[in-house]
């Protein structure tokens, strides 16, 4: 969907990005991390030529970018801003038109498509579409922020540091319902963070700058298993803390037994991608959980958990 080869921008004699290589695939969720400074955002902004390039390709749908009008390969990349940037005196409905307005779509589908934008990330059409921005919350405006993208349908989204400024109740809200949302519009995102539990969290894979340069691509798996060297190890801090924090209440009961459909319908019942924050969260309320994969059943107790924790803190989970 998305190329990069041989990518660099030079600003004078300063090289912001050199010699930058990946490929992002159809669906994916690929997240560009690094500390401030490194190149993220340039290597962000060249995709859609709001920065343009100096030496190298940038392929969109297997085709240069330089090949597309301008305008209309950014009517087909969704772009989420962090300071969201929406008209403070356009309405919602207004906002989110922008560029279904733009490509002449009809009123009737222009509304229609406010509303199931509205309803997918669980804002009341009825009670959002004709208000302002400043009378939403910071986390209803990145919602907003977010379905204004998603309008005309585009195949990418590009998304730079979309929840860096909310607090971190709202911005853990966010990511598990963009994780949610992803789920159903399979697109293809392009995601930068400086926030690497973040980047764990949301991507398929990562890309990790330093300077302008690539210092690793792979999985969040890969990142925690095989750090390719120290500027990476020390960026990602807490390896065992992040593992911890990846697990889920899957991962706790994948050896036990299961039990019978009837058994205990009484006991709340979880799906097995919880993760651990919210794990303890069900655990401050009940001792017992039933854990559901599939139609498979497992109980899990608050001493499975104590068991699990203590096994990782002496080095014996894997």
């Amino acid at each position: 969907m998305i190329e990069f080869k041989n990518v660099s921008k030079k600003y004078g004699d300063n090289l912001a990005v050199e010699d930058v290589n990946f490929k992002v695939e159809e669906g994916e969720f690929f997240v560009i991390i690094g500390p401030s400074g490194c190149g993220k955002t340039t290597t962000l902004k060249m995709i859609n030529r709001l920065i343009p390039l100096t030496t190298g390709y940038i392929y969109f749908k297997e085709k240069p970018v330089s090949d597309f009008p301008l305008y209309e390969m950014r009517w087909d990349i969704g772009y989420v801003l962090q300071q969201i940037a929406l008209f403070p005196h356009m309405t919602i409905k207004e906002n989110i038109a922008q560029v279904p307005e733009m490509k002449k779509w009809a009123n009737k589908d222009i509304n229609a498509r406010v509303d199931e934008l509205l309803e997918m990330v669980g804002l009341k059409p009825e009670t959002y579409r004709n208000r302002i921005p400043s009378e939403l919350s910071g986390g209803e405006k990145q919602r907003i922020g977010v379905i204004r993208a998603l309008a005309a349908d585009p195949p990418v989204i590009l998304m730079d540091e979309p929840f860096s400024a909310l607090d971190p109740i709202s911005r853990e809200k966010l990511q598990d319902d963009l994780l949610e949302l992803q789920k159903k519009i399979k697109k293809t995102i392009v995601f930068v963070t400086h926030d690497i539990q973040e980047a764990l969290k949301m991507g398929d894979r990562i890309c990790m700058l330093n300077a302008g340069s690539v210092e690793q691509i792979g999985t969040p798996e890969e990142f925690l298993s095989e750090p390719e060297n120290d500027f990476v190890k020390d960026f990602i801090g807490d390896i065992d803390g992040h593992l911890l924090k990846q697990s889920t209440a899957g991962d706790i009961v994948r050896d036990a037994p299961e039990i019978g459909v009837d058994t205990d319908v009484h006991l709340p019942e979880v799906c097995h991608d919880v993760d651990m924050h919210k794990l303890f969260k069900y655990f401050s309320e009940h001792d017992t959980l039933i854990i559901v994969d599939e139609n498979k059943r497992k109980y899990l107790n608050r001493q499975d958990l104590f068991k699990y924790l203590s096994k990782d803190e002496g080095g014996g989970r894997q």
